[in-house]
């Protein structure tokens, strides 16, 4: 049964500031839609991830199509993008679906 810290949690422009940049932990965000296919793909990824990371890093979803202040903010013109937060700012984003060991490569230098 998924925990609090083994889930992957929607974020809206509501609670943004309060879930990602107020977040202790580093917060990896995809930024997703339900009309696309990468996006889908990177579901199962990204719920791995958050079983197997969630004491080191935060995993959430924002739907830009839902979310457009948040998506504009950080200028997301490509789905799945993939940005990491550290402190309140982004610190790397990362842009399209990739393997679950290629993404924990490129998360290695910020968590």
């Amino acid at each position: 049964m998924a925990t609090e810290v083994t889930r992957v949690t929607d974020v809206t422009d509501a609670n943004f500031e309060t879930e990602v940049l107020g977040a202790e932990l580093p917060v990896l965000v995809e930024f997703t839609a339900d009309w696309c296919p990468p996006c889908r793909q990177m579901g199962p990824v990204l719920k791995a991830l958050a079983a197997e990371e969630g004491e080191r890093l935060k995993v959430v979803q924002l739907d830009v199509d839902s979310n457009p202040a948040t998506t504009n903010a950080y200028k997301v013109l490509s789905m799945p993008t993939f940005m990491v937060f550290r402190g309140g700012e982004p610190v790397k984003a990362m842009v399209g679906a990739r393997a679950k060991r290629k993404l924990l490569e490129e998360l290695a230098d910020v968590i």
